[in-house]
């Protein structure tokens, strides 16, 4: 096969024909146009989350700064809202589906509380909706509207 060329496939299971080390055309997708098996399940999209953690008064300096810190060291963060004795933090998260994104969100306050100095707050509110669903809430004016600026807020 001359270099450039389309590889085909062959054999059962579609297992590719081509040698290795030889280069493969790439072709593109249109704007608009849809893979024809439906959405790959094992590719990620993009979760909206919002995680609620609550617990005993913290001063709120401490808190601020605990906040900030979990944002510096994953910039992911959207925004963060906080009080002495609670706080909201809203970010994107990237995985195959709802259970992965909400499974990431739930361990994220336990497993930064040391590194960002966290207070010892537990979880007391989860929402993981998909990206459509986010956008479809702010278009129709009900959903978690980005009211706050992005970084780190008291309520």
């Amino acid at each position: 096969m001359r270099p450039g060329a389309a590889a085909s496939r062959g054999g059962a299971g579609g297992a590719s024909s081509r040698v290795a080390g030889e280069e493969r055309a790439l072709t593109s997708v249109a704007a608009g146009d849809r893979y024809e098996g439906g959405e790959p399940e094992d590719l990620p999209r993009l979760w909206h989350v919002t995680l609620s953690v609550s617990g005993d008064e913290a001063p709120l300096k401490e808190v601020r700064r605990a906040l900030e810190q979990l944002a510096h060291d994953h910039p992911f963060l959207l925004t963060s809202r906080y009080a002495n004795d609670h706080a909201e933090i809203r970010y994107w998260e990237e995985a195959r589906d709802l259970h992965d994104a909400a499974a990431v969100a739930l361990r994220l306050w336990g497993e930064h509380r040391q590194s960002a100095g966290l207070p010892p707050w537990e979880i007391v509110g989860l929402e993981v909706i998909d990206r459509q669903t986010y956008h479809q809430r702010i278009s129709e004016g009900y959903g978690p509207a980005p009211a706050t600026p992005v970084g780190v807020h008291p309520f």
